[in-house]
């Protein structure tokens, strides 16, 4: 797939309108119950990034970056300011946030992933854009080192550990990422408001598949 490993300037995606999509068939019997099923695994976001009132250079900025892109040709990194971190809102990331995977001392490749969980129920969200650096490990609840015990794929998602994790290690980890994502349209529409100002009232964006 077209990718681009570029952030989406994040001053600009900043009070973005978005949030978690997910598709639904619902059958209504002939007795009035339901039969729904869902032909996703996984759900996909969508946002708008449209602008009020901003400065010629937010504006030259976004357009700069949807000509690089070539409309919808190229995917990008995009920060989702409600939702980008392992851990909550106010508590500081640590690499016991999120359960990735168990030991069992042969598999060595585990995907990041984020748990949403409510009741009973949890969904685990693939991770495939950490941002770099701020990836942190632990197995069993011992902090790992990157680069001496494991290694990550910021492409991915990916954690590569030197050694398989020990039988039943409980593997963790805390990150930020970003939403791979491509323009959902193939035109910007752009107007000046005054000679110091202008605006771009729609910017819709939506994640693509890695």
């Amino acid at each position: 797939m077209s990718f681009h490993e570029v952030r989406f300037p994040t001053n600009l995606s900043f009070g973005a309108l978005g949030g978690p999509e997910r598709r639904t068939e619902i059958v209504t019997l002939s007795n009035g119950f339901e039969e729904r099923n869902t032909p996703w695994q996984h759900s996909r976001r969508r946002y708008d990034a449209g602008m009020g009132l901003r400065s010629l250079d937010d504006v030259e900025a976004v357009v700069a970056f949807f000509e690089a892109r070539q409309g919808q040709m190229f995917g990008f990194r995009w920060k989702d300011w409600a939702d980008f971190r392992s851990a909550a809102p106010k508590a500081q990331i640590t690499g016991e946030d999120q359960v990735i995977g168990m030991g069992d001392e042969v598999q060595t490749a585990f995907q990041l992933v984020k748990n949403y969980a409510s009741g009973t129920a949890n969904y685990a969200r693939p991770v495939t854009k950490p941002v770099l650096g701020s990836v942190l490990v632990a197995v069993g609840g011992e902090a790992l080192v990157e680069g001496v015990d494991f290694e990550v794929d910021h492409l991915t998602g990916i954690v590569t550990f030197n050694h398989p994790p020990d039988l039943q290690g409980e593997v963790t980890a805390g990150y930020e990422f970003d939403v791979p994502v491509r323009f959902d349209t193939d035109a910007i529409v752009t107007s000046m408001a005054t000679f110091q100002a202008g605006e771009v009232p729609d910017i819709p964006v939506v994640e693509v598949r890695v």
